[in-house]
């Protein structure tokens, strides 16, 4: 998605939504976003285009199963609008 859709500005939310319901439907399984840091992520994010595995790792490790925790998707939701907060100034 990040290649089809390569703008900053509202694509990484939309990203990290769907790849949330890909991941529960799928796996039974979400992203606690809290345990990946911004910066970390964002350089996986601009490496995806030529190399996933980075991204891959970062999404891997902070995998849980809490699904059904409304908490930890608002966390999500929070954490989507924090990853992109001045991305054009870091």
């Amino acid at each position: 998605m990040n290649i089809v859709h390569p703008f900053m500005e509202g694509n990484g939310r939309s990203t990290r939504i769907w790849l949330d319901l890909i991941l529960k439907k799928r796996l039974r399984k979400c992203i606690d976003w809290s345990k990946i840091e911004k910066r970390s992520y964002l350089d996986a994010m601009e490496a995806s285009v030529v190399d996933s595995h980075p991204l891959k790792i970062l999404l891997f490790e902070a995998l849980t199963d809490r699904i059904d925790d409304r908490a930890m998707f608002m966390k999500g939701i929070d954490y989507s609008f924090y990853y992109e907060e001045d991305a054009f100034i870091e």
